[in-house]
C-alpha cells in the first residue's frame, strides 16, 4: 500500500458524498478534463462515471504515478511531473474543465501561478479547486475584512469565484488539522485590462507588505509621491491597503504602467 507523503501536502479525500458533489457541480460528460494531484483516484473514478471525451492526470508522486497508469491503463493519461512545471495551454486544443485537490503547502503557488500567465483567451472552462479553508477564505475576502489581500485581489481579477461547501477533515485520510473549501472558478466575461499581470502583482505586493499601515507609504514608493494618480483615482492615504476594492489596484497598476512606458 502507497502512503500519503506529508512533504507533498497530500491529504486524499475518501468521504463519497463529498466526491459525488465534487463531479456534479458541472456537467462533464463528453468534456475534456484535467486532474490535478489525483494520489489514489477516488476522485478519477467519480470523474470518469461522468463519461468525459477525454482526462489526463497530473501526478508528481513516482509511485502515485505508475499505480494510476497500471490501473486505468487506456483510460485515461497520467503525466508524472509537477503542475508547476507544466503550461497547461498547451495540453489542449480545447478548453477544459479542471479538478484539483490542491497539496496545501502549493495551492496559492498554483492559483497564483495560472492567474499571471492567463491570456486573454482562457485556457479553462471551469476551475473546481480544493484549499485550506484558511486560504479559501482569503482568495474570496471582501474589501474591508482582515482576510481581505493580495490573494483576493489577484484571483478577482479575471475571475469568477463561488465557494460551493466547506469540508470537514474527516473526509480526508490522513486527516488534515484544519477545514477544507471547495472553490468554483469561472472566467469573467469583462475584466479591467492590465498589460502585464506581473505588475498587478507587484503593486499589490508593495501594498500589501505592511498591512496594518496605512497607504501613503507603498504608494510614494511606487509613484514617487506623485499627487496626479492620488487625484485621479481619489485616493486618501490615511486609508490602509484593506480599504481598497479591486478595482483601484487594477486602476493603480494601469497608472504604474503608464509610469514605466
Amino acid at each position: 500500500m502507497i502512503k500519503a507523503k506529508k512533504s507533498l501536502g497530500q491529504n486524499f479525500l475518501i468521504d463519497h458524498g463529498i466526491l459525488e458533489m465534487i463531479v456534479n457541480t458541472i456537467d462533464i460528460e463528453n468534456k475534456t478534463i484535467l486532474e490535478i494531484g489525483p494520489g489514489t483516484g477516488n476522485l478519477t473514478n467519480y470523474i470518469l462515471k461522468k463519461k468525459p471525451k477525454k482526462v489526463l492526470v497530473v501526478e508528481k508522486d513516482n509511485n502515485f504515478a505508475e499505480a494510476l497508469k497500471n490501473k486505468y491503463l487506456n483510460n485515461l493519461e497520467v503525466i508524472n511531473d509537477d503542475i508547476l512545471n507544466i503550461n497547461e495551454s498547451n495540453l489542449f486544443e480545447e478548453k477544459i474543465i479542471v479538478f484539483g485537490n490542491l497539496p496545501y503547502n502549493i495551492s496559492t503557488e498554483i492559483l497564483s501561478k495560472w492567474i499571471i500567465n492567463l491570456s486573454d483567451n482562457f485556457w479553462f472552462e471551469a476551475l473546481i479547486l480544493m484549499f485550506q479553508k484558511e486560504v479559501a477564505d482569503r482568495i474570496t475576502a471582501k474589501i474591508n475584512s482582515s482576510n481581505y489581500g493580495r490573494l483576493s485581489v489577484l484571483a478577482n481579477w479575471k475571475l469568477n469565484i463561488i465557494k460551493i461547501s466547506d469540508i470537514k477533515p474527516s473526509s480526508f485520510k490522513p486527516k488534515p488539522k484544519v477545514d477544507s473549501s471547495l472553490l468554483f472558478f469561472t472566467p469573467k466575461i469583462d475584466f479591467f485590462k492590465i498589460k502585464n499581470p506581473k505588475n498587478l502583482e507587484k503593486i499589490t505586493r508593495i501594498f500589501f507588505s505592511n498591512r496594518r499601515k496605512m497607504i501613503k507609504k507603498p504608494y510614494n514608493k511606487i509613484f514617487n509621491g506623485d499627487l496626479r494618480v492620488l487625484e485621479k483615482l481619489k485616493i486618501n492615504l490615511n486609508l490602509r491597503p484593506q480599504n481598497l476594492n479591486f478595482e483601484t489596484y487594477y486602476k493603480l497598476t494601469e497608472e504604474y504602467e503608464k509610469l514605466i512606458g
